[in-house]
């Protein structure tokens, strides 16, 4: 027997959410946010007024060129400084930023003035290796807090990253670094999935053979001593080795608003 399911696209119910949700939500009225957001561009300047910038726009919307448009023209902003920076000189100084749990249940936790210190580390590293503003750097990591550093400290610089899904081919790794003409590549030992370790190293190692434009390779430790990679070439530098003396401050570069800030390549699936 055919079943009719035209009905399942013709919900009329509304579940609204309790009054503990309500009062832990951001936006507590959303008919006075849909009413608000009738006028977008007054909308999108009042929450851009929730970040701060060094230097406030000109205009809120450019439609001049269209479908070339451009926000917030002229204002100069850094992501980094507001997602970390501004939050060392307030009582979320000491707050967890990071909580890390991993596959084996090992738990990790950084507090925004930790976070802000090994980002700055980090970036300033970046710094160390000749990238600059508007350079590459592709990132083929475990989900862990390095990651994060990682591309806190390349949007600090003003330097757009590039995070390759680790659970990619090789075919699909080498087409992403090329295109992206990526400078430096962060990787790792390797990962667990599922119980299992998976290679990192091995792959990478494999499809830099294709990569002419990485120049340097660091490799994070992540998996302890399950994969040993004591041999490393000349190109390559252990994560830990690489922050060793780089000062813990780092000045954030002024990005325009219309900046690039990270390519995301789509998978197959998506």
């Amino acid at each position: 027997m055919k079943r009719d399911t035209t009905v399942l696209l013709e919900e009329k119910r509304i579940f609204k959410p309790d009054v503990e949700t309500v009062e832990r939500a951001h936006v507590k009225n959303w008919e006075t946010e849909i009413e608000k957001g009738k006028n977008f561009e007054a909308y999108w300047e009042e929450k851009a007024e929730e970040l701060e910038w060094f230097e406030k726009w000109d205009k809120v919307l450019d439609e001049s060129n269209k479908p070339f448009y451009k926000w917030y023209v002229n204002g100069k902003i850094n992501l980094t400084y507001n997602a970390v920076d501004r939050w060392i000189y307030t009582e979320k100084r000491n707050q967890v930023a990071i909580l890390y749990i991993n596959e084996r249940g090992g738990e990790e936790k950084l507090t925004y003035y930790e976070l802000y210190r090994q980002v700055n580390k980090m970036a300033n590293g970046l710094k160390n290796l000749g990238v600059k503003k508007g350079d590459t750097v592709s990132m083929y990591l475990p989900m862990c807090p390095e990651l994060l550093i990682s591309m806190l400290a390349c949007a600090k610089i003003g330097a757009v990253h590039s995070v390759v899904y680790s659970g990619l081919s090789v075919g699909a790794f080498v087409e992403r670094m090329n295109d992206a003409n990526a400078k430096i590549l962060i990787t790792a030992d390797g990962t667990y999935r599922r119980g299992k370790i998976i290679n990192l190293k091995k792959i990478s190692d494999e499809a830099l053979l294709q990569c002419p434009t990485i120049e340097t390779v660091i490799v994070l430790q992540h998996t302890g001593n399950e994969i040993n990679i004591s041999d490393l070439s000349g190109r390559e530098i252990f994560y830990d080795r690489f922050l060793e003396g780089e000062p813990a401050e780092c000045e954030p570069e002024w990005m325009d608003a219309e900046d690039p800030l990270f390519i995301l390549y789509t998978s197959g699936s998506t």
